[in-house]
């Protein structure tokens, strides 16, 4: 995993909006994060210091890679994706690489993509990262705190390969969607949408071009993104616990097998609910959204990557990895360490 330097503080926060600490702490259990130097560091070079860390506790080198899936909402450009790179920075073979867009989502969706390309042994060695840069692009006023104290910076990164130990490894992947409510956390401009979907953007007059990006979306905040809170809360701690008992049930495993849950780090609120709906005991969940906010795709493996390197998993250990976010979409991934 890789964390920025820059420590912001919920007291920091305070210089920019309307704001206080007790107001965060209490409704995200978040107390500081991380934020990327403004021009040194990108969603992708941050996946790179990731993606060596992985690659050396491996015992694997970059050229051993044959495959890269890089999950990310927030791309150094809008095209091409991450994965080339990190192929690039890391000057592997002329390997595939593949982008994954499915927000807090990304990590599992793209672990899920390369336990397939492992288990039907097309590849062997396959490089998945997640980071996201969210700090470049939120709204630091009081009119867009409610999305801005809840986001970090932040990078992890996985290797994947064979495993010689047929009971060991990811078991299972399971992944859902729901696009009744796509629009209640989303980021509508830029975009192609040309309104189609809801009025989410404000067009200059003109004949042809100027929707992608217009100077009204920029003087009226369009360009930022937007999130009805309740309604994400409400459908998060339905699906999450749903999602954990699939991966369990599907193995014949019941909550009481369960070593070690990791959530995506949406919301302390969150994480705290669905222990309680699932009975689980306070050293059966990790949670770290106090030090790094919601780094979205990043955050379960970087929460993964602490519990471990913290001895909070053991060789043996059965590990759920449970994600949900905007689509809706949400996964699970059951891992026998």
């Amino acid at each position: 995993m890789y964390v920025p330097e820059n420590v912001v503080t919920n007291r920091d926060l305070e210089r920019f909006m309307d704001t206080t600490d007790e107001w965060i702490r209490e409704r995200t259990g978040i107390e500081e994060r991380r934020y990327a130097h403004r021009t040194g560091e990108t969603t992708a070079t941050m996946g790179v210091k990731a993606a060596k860390q992985a690659l050396e506790r491996a015992g694997t080198t970059a050229q051993d890679i044959d495959f890269v899936v890089f999950a990310t909402l927030s791309p150094d450009y809008y095209f091409p994706g991450c994965g080339v790179i990190v192929q690039r920075e890391l000057k592997m073979k002329e390997v595939g690489a593949l982008d994954v867009r499915n927000q807090c989502s990304g990590f599992l969706y793209a672990l899920s993509v390369a336990d397939q390309f492992i288990k039907t042994g097309m590849y062997k060695n396959i490089l998945v990262v997640a980071s996201e840069k969210h700090s470049f692009g939120l709204d630091f006023s009081t009119r867009g705190r409610n999305i801005s104290v809840i986001f970090g910076d932040g990078a992890a990164a996985v290797v994947l390969q064979p495993s010689e130990d047929g009971s060991a490894g990811i078991l299972s992947t399971h992944l859902h969607s729901d696009g009744e409510c796509a629009e209640m956390l989303a980021m509508f401009n830029p975009g192609t949408h040309a309104n189609h979907w809801g009025d989410h953007a404000a067009y200059d007059e003109a004949e042809i071009g100027k929707q992608f990006m217009s100077y009204a979306m920029l003087d009226e905040a369009q360009n930022f993104p937007f999130m009805d809170g309740p309604a994400v809360f409400k459908k998060a701690i339905t699906k999450f616990p749903e999602v954990v008992n699939e991966a369990l049930s599907a193995n014949g495993y019941s909550l009481k097998d369960l070593s070690l849950l990791i959530p995506h780090q949406a919301n302390l609120r969150i994480s705290q609910f669905v222990q309680q709906s699932l009975k689980l005991k306070d050293n059966q969940v990790f949670n770290n959204i106090q030090r790094y906010g919601n780094t979205t795709a990043a955050s379960v493996p970087i929460a993964l990557c602490e519990a471990w390197q913290e001895g909070h998993i053991k060789e043996g250990d059965l590990v759920c990895l449970a994600a949900f976010g905007s689509g809706y979409t949400w996964a699970s991934a059951l891992i026998k360490w």
